[in-house]
């Protein structure tokens, strides 16, 4: 005897009035008033219920009937799925990428890109501007460097406390006003800088002061947005528009220079942020179950998703101040903050320096300069999102999530390492250009490494844990910014502080490897 399956009213199913579902694989039962037959039957109703080709069709709500047919009629017998049967093969259910990338949490995802690209268009503005002024107002390396660094006076103040508020409020109002402050101080850099120089350095440290919460918004963002399968994909994406940015800024910043003077990218970048702002406010939402438009089919998925993640998204309403002891305590924590203070230097001095290096050691103008600058974080913005997706693909396929951090931190590290000791022995800038792309490339993993091991470690801390990493990021950043204008300045070369970079990026791959982990961390435990 076989069985057949059919398929009751209660099924809901996704965009279609009727499905056929076909089970590869034959039972054949002996007399069906045996103890065997009910033995089997038990068999039967649990593949029915969890079969993956089965569910991949269809989805349950509530309670769902399945009618056993047997061969002939009057053996046929019927099987209930509980809600628990159903809840478990309804999280087992992966969406077409149809479905995921018009999905409202790819919006949101994307809006949280165009952000972080107008964050980084904003920083990298000045990075740009700096040659023209240094020329017109006669700095030296050293004190250029000083006036690049002053946007991380400001950056070193917010991220702590912004990422406190962030864990408390959640991530759509902080970011708004983080993007209202940044755009607004931009807008009136060119003010600020022909009135004095105090207070250029303000504008700018404002601009830092603002932009320090924009990493943690997206954090608590993709975390109470997309389900841990799907984490890493989100924050390549996140994290391409933060790369786009940089291109962006020094690739229209001459030509918006060349069209409207010094100070015409600062005026478009500011007000380009206000427009996005009223955007975010009102096409998002800080949780999905707060969306007017998003579908039902979306919610339930994301939210069994999170309720099999170990209350990842339990939200910290214990206090106003953080355990800050309690989480310096724990290796993990360093080896994400040593993570991110590295990723900060290598990411500031290329940032900062990288249009002046081409326009010192290969006398290259300022727009052949930029472009060439631009090259890498195009790069890297496309390596991002095919680092996310392999990331995912891994933990997918059973790698442990914390073998795949440590796989995707090191492809991130030691691969710029060894690239920028290429980069050294440059003698065309084209070379040069490439060398500094495959670094910054393959730079952009170590995001699938310590930037989202933040949300695995401490869910419940992950906006403060951030802050205090881009503290030390950007502790880390000043030292590199300004130390390599007087590195330059003493040793008369760029070359002996790129390796400098090389040796620390190794060190750190190394740290992290052995001291991180991809699993929930228990705070609350001495040690």
């Amino acid at each position: 005897m076989c069985y057949s399956l059919s398929l009751q009213s209660s099924l809901l199913f996704r965009n279609r009035t009727s499905i056929k579902i076909h089970v590869d694989r034959a039972i054949s039962t002996p007399n069906p008033k045996s103890p065997a037959v009910a033995k089997r039957d038990r068999r039967v109703r649990s593949l029915l219920c969890r079969e993956r080709s089965f569910v991949e069709s269809s989805r349950f709500s509530r309670l769902t009937s399945l009618d056993l047919c047997v061969l002939p009629r009057r053996h046929r017998s019927r099987v209930d799925c509980t809600p628990e049967d159903t809840a478990a093969t309804a999280t087992t259910e992966q969406p077409s990428f149809s479905e995921f990338i018009t999905s409202e949490r790819v919006k949101v995802v994307a809006m949280l890109a165009l952000a972080l690209a107008l964050c980084n268009a904003d920083r990298v503005v000045m990075s740009v501007a700096i040659v023209p002024l240094s020329l017109s107002r006669g700095w030296s390396k050293s004190f250029s460097g000083i006036v690049q660094s002053s946007f991380l006076w400001g950056y070193l103040i917010s991220p702590i406390a912004g990422g406190t508020l962030v864990d408390r409020y959640g991530g759509k109002v902080i970011m708004a006003w983080g993007v209202a402050l940044w755009s607004l101080a931009t807008f009136l850099t060119p003010w600020a800088a022909d009135t004095s120089l105090w207070a250029l350095l303000a504008a700018r440290a404002m601009v830092g002061v603002a932009e320090g919460v924009a990493l943690p918004c997206m954090n608590n963002m993709v975390a109470r947005w997309f389900p841990p399968t799907e984490r890493s994909r989100a924050v390549g994406i996140a994290m391409a528009g933060f790369q786009l940015g940089n291109v962006v800024g020094l690739m229209l910043s001459p030509i918006l220079m060349s069209q409207g003077g010094i100070y015409g990218p600062f005026v478009i970048f500011g007000l380009s942020g206000f427009l996005w702002m009223l955007v975010w406010l009102s096409a998002t939402s800080s949780t999905p179950d707060r969306h007017p438009q998003i579908t039902k089919f979306e919610l339930e998925y994301i939210m069994q998703k999170q309720k099999m993640s170990t209350k990842e998204n339990k939200r910290n309403t214990t206090g106003v101040i953080p355990p800050f002891r309690r989480l310096l305590s724990k290796m993990p924590t360093w080896a994400v903050i040593v993570g991110n203070a590295m990723h900060s230097w290598g990411f500031f001095v290329l940032l900062s320096w990288m249009p002046i290096y081409f326009n010192s050691v290969y006398h290259v103008n300022l727009k052949q300069a930029a472009w060439f600058s631009a090259v890498p974080w195009s790069m890297m913005a496309f390596t991002g999102y095919i680092a996310g997706f392999w990331s995912d693909l891994l933990i997918r396929r059973g790698t442990s999530i914390t073998l795949t951090r440590k796989i995707m931190q090191s492809i991130g590290f030691i691969g710029p390492g060894i690239a920028l000791i290429g980069l050294t022995t440059a003698k065309r800038p084209l070379i040069a250009s490439a060398w500094l792309s495959l670094a910054v490339g393959l730079k952009s993993f170590s995001h699938l490494g310590f930037l989202i091991n933040l949300q695995e470690i401490a869910p419940e801390y992950s906006g403060v844990l951030h802050g205090m990493c881009l503290t030390a990021g950007t502790l880390a950043a000043i030292v590199g910014t300004v130390g390599a204008g007087f590195f330059v300045e003493l040793l008369g070369s760029f070359q002996g502080f790129i390796l400098l970079t090389a040796i620390l990026y190794l060190l750190s791959a190394l740290f992290y490897n052995i001291y991180s982990t991809g699993e929930r961390v228990d705070f609350d435990a001495a040690g």
